[in-house]
């Protein structure tokens, strides 16, 4: 679990570099993803439905703690929200596909597929609610945020 924690930090802060996050959001944004790739891991199983889950309650982590870092640096919520999420993306999963596909193997393509599907599904809906939610619960609670 360390291991996966430490190559997760590297490739969100690598993404975060990539993508011209401003340097201070780097450690954090590495941080964020470091927690929701831990998160996943130990919420998922080889069942596909629990992978599914983790990975809403994995990308609703991120969003709700890139939503909290964004008003204490002052800084947008993409500049963490972004490179948090990058460990979540099904990569592997997609590029399972389409090698299936050019190996004529098509029944195990439309498996990966729809799983890829349903995991990418399953980071935009935990992104959309930790989007609606967190903002209003941040607002309602945090005394920072009423500050104008």
């Amino acid at each position: 679990m360390i291991v996966a924690f430490l190559v997760s930090f590297m490739a969100s802060a690598g993404f975060g570099i990539l993508f011209n996050a401003p340097k201070k959001a780097l450690v954090p944004g590495g941080l964020i993803g470091a927690i929701g790739w831990v998160l996943y891991m130990g919420l998922s199983s080889r069942n596909h439905l629990a992978q599914v889950f983790a990975t809403v309650v994995a990308s609703f982590a991120v969003t709700a703690i890139s939503q909290c870092l964004a008003r204490i640096y002052r800084m947008p919520v993409l500049a963490f929200n972004v490179s948090g999420i990058i460990p979540l993306v099904p990569g592997g999963i997609a590029y399972h596909t389409m090698r299936q596909l050019v190996e004529s193997n098509y029944i195990a393509a439309i498996q990966s597929a729809s799983q890829t599907f349903l995991i990418s599904g399953a980071i935009a809906f935990g992104l959309g609610l930790g989007g609606t939610i967190i903002p209003i619960m941040i607002n309602k609670w945090w005394p920072v945020a009423k500050q104008k």
